[in-house]
């Protein structure tokens, strides 16, 4: 599971990357998918160890990024589109950076919680 979080942090850095160019490098929230996926990254890099509770420390760590980066942009994204009421969105590209960060988040949690499952029962039927 470590480099799959690695994968989906370097998606969400790539993600942001384009958000802020697209946005005419100018406005700084753009990148918060960045960070989001550079803590993903870093997360996923330190669970790439041999130690299993080190590894299961930073997959927990990484699986709360995710659920904060889901929290975070997934309730405000849902806002803008309902407050659109079908017009056109003031800032297009900031909405569409916070939707994809907010179901990648969600993908990425689902898939921890789906991880975590399977390594408690792999557990308990060895035991």
């Amino acid at each position: 599971m470590a480099k799959v979080t690695i994968c989906f942090g370097v998606v969400l850095i790539v993600i942001g990357i384009w958000g802020f160019e697209a946005t005419g490098a100018v406005h700084m929230s753009a990148l918060i998918p960045t960070w989001t996926g550079l803590a993903l990254t870093v997360s996923g890099a330190l669970a790439r160890t041999a130690d299993a509770k080190r590894r299961a420390l930073w997959m927990h760590v990484a699986a709360v990024v995710g659920l904060l980066g889901f929290l975070g942009a997934g309730p405000r994204a849902i806002a803008v589109y309902i407050h659109a009421h079908g017009s056109p969105l003031a800032y297009p590209v900031a909405v569409a950076d916070e939707a994809l960060l907010a179901v990648i988040c969600l993908v990425y949690v689902l898939l921890c919680v789906w991880s975590f499952i399977a390594a408690r029962s792999s557990r308990e039927t060895a035991a």
